[in-house]
């Protein structure tokens, strides 16, 4: 019979070296010393803010609202459809086993 193996760790391949070791240096605190250079304003976003008014929030509303009919609709046709599919092979496969016992009777 076949016996299973084992996995092996293979071996590093390239020289290793120690972590290197961090050491914490004491932090003191100082008075900062007062800034001479002046504080220039802030920049000019780069991207344009975009503002809804309500007629875009309405076309939102309504695009997602058609969204939402169109995606329902198409999965319910969908499983209407798998649900007729199943309905007919129902019918089929009831039809056929009566002709197999039909068959049986008869000889």
């Amino acid at each position: 019979m076949l016996r299973p193996k084992p996995p092996t760790m293979p071996q590093p391949t390239g020289t290793v070296t120690p972590p290197a070791v961090v050491e914490p240096t004491p932090i003191t605190p100082t008075t900062p010393a007062p800034s001479t250079v002046p504080v220039a304003p802030a920049p000019a976003p780069s991207r344009p803010v975009v503002q809804f008014t309500p007629g875009t929030a309405l076309a939102l509303v309504g695009g997602g609202t058609a969204v939402v009919l169109v995606v329902g609709a198409v999965l319910v046709s969908m499983l209407l459809a798998v649900a007729v599919t199943a309905t007919s092979v129902a019918v089929c496969a009831v039809v056929l086993r009566s002709l197999v016992g039909a068959q049986h009777k008869n000889r």
